[in-house]
């Protein structure tokens, strides 16, 4: 659940899927593409260099009340310790990737064993609890669920 409250979107979902599945659906762009984003959203660039350093940079499709709009987002990966846990940085990005700044954020993952199942424990710093980007975050982990119930690896 969100804490709507707080000044981070904190959100935890237990998949009935192993660790290792949840794992590369987060750092396989061709997976990542598939789930990220709100509802209706669509990713039609994800590059994912996933090492402390490596850089990343998404493109997301959205339907807004104004309507179509591109956002481009980048950020570095800070941590990267395999089916465990991920954090890399977020901002507002132009088409090259090219981050201001002042907007960073910090996204952080993290990931436990269940036997079979995985808990995850999303938090994104700086981002309300209570914005349109918790909201999103939300949609995008039930598009993740979903995901994980058709891929096997």
């Amino acid at each position: 659940m969100a804490d709507g409250a707080g000044q981070d979107v904190v959100l935890e979902r237990v998949f009935d899927a192993p660790v290792h599945l949840v794992w590369q659906l987060w750092t396989d762009p061709e997976h990542f593409r598939a789930w990220y984003g709100p509802e209706g959203g669509t990713i039609p660039v994800a590059e994912m260099d996933v090492r402390v350093g490596g850089r990343r940079r998404v493109c997301m499709d959205v339907q807004t009340p104004e309507g179509a709009a591109r956002m481009w987002f980048a950020g570095e990966y800070r941590e990267v310790v395999e089916d465990r846990r991920l954090v890399y940085t977020e901002a507002v990005s132009d088409e090259r990737g090219g981050v201001p700044e002042e907007g960073v954020t910090e996204v952080r993952v993290e990931l436990e064993d269940l036997g079979g199942r995985t808990r995850v424990v999303l938090t994104h710093v700086g981002v309300p609890g209570d914005s349109p980007g918790a909201a999103g975050w939300a949609m995008a982990l039930e598009k993740l669920g979903a995901r994980l119930s058709r891929t096997r690896s």
